[in-house]
């Protein structure tokens, strides 16, 4: 069991599937620049650590690698007028995030959001989905000098809350949210679903995992 003052929760992967509106624009990004088009269950293993990253990876065709300047550059502006235009059109919460919010909400727990997607699609993205007002405060991945898997947002947001890190919980669903977690000093609680990359997060070593947002209910108190 957990006992949080303070919970803050990813968006990407965690409470909005957001792939089939970031897959719309890697392809039709690459369409616009002369090359074929992936599909979404490809770029499905390719989100989770922003948008920048994620046309990277469009454009060399894997998860690690760099492509040309000239070719990033050329992509990155289509890209995000597109995902500009595209930011919630598809996208959806998963099941129960919204009873899972209002039962942390109703239950007097301080609710922060850490991202590491730029505000100017975060906000849009958290309204337009109905949820952004469960939370005091949203990190996004252009808050600050450093983004996740950096501890610094998850350590900002506790100090900006007055809660210790040791009195702090996050829910992710990669990797990178236990890095942070762990570096941080918080506890983390992971979705079984997500974007890991293709990876089972279990072999990441959280402090827990579920398979719903309601589930949390069982974990903290």
């Amino acid at each position: 069991m957990f006992s949080p003052k303070m919970i803050l929760i990813d968006v990407d992967g965690t409470l909005v599937d957001s792939v089939p509106d970031l897959a719309y624009c890697v392809d039709e990004t690459m369409q616009a620049i002369g090359r074929p088009g992936y599909g979404e269950a490809r770029v499905r293993d390719w989100v989770g650590n922003g948008v920048e990253r994620l046309v990277r990876r469009a454009l060399i065709g894997r998860l690690d690698g760099e492509p040309t300047d000239e070719d990033f550059e050329q992509a990155y502006p289509i890209f995000l007028a597109l995902y500009t235009e595209n930011t919630s059109k598809r996208s959806q919460l998963y099941p129960g995030i919204e009873d899972g919010l209002d039962w942390l909400k109703a239950a007097g727990y301080t609710l922060g959001c850490v991202t590491n997607k730029a505000a100017q699609f975060t906000e849009p993205l958290l309204r337009d989905l109905g949820i952004r007002d469960y939370f005091g405060l949203v990190i996004a991945g252009d808050t600050l000098p450093r983004k996740k898997p950096d501890p610094l947002p998850l350590l900002h947001a506790a100090e900006h809350f007055g809660v210790s890190p040791a009195d702090s919980l996050m829910v992710g669903d990669s990797v990178s949210d236990v890095k942070a977690a762990r570096a941080a000093g918080f506890s983390i609680v992971c979705m079984s679903y997500g974007y890991n990359h293709g990876q089972d997060i279990r072999e990441a070593h959280p402090d827990a995992v579920i398979d719903s947002l309601v589930e949390i209910k069982g974990l903290i108190r």
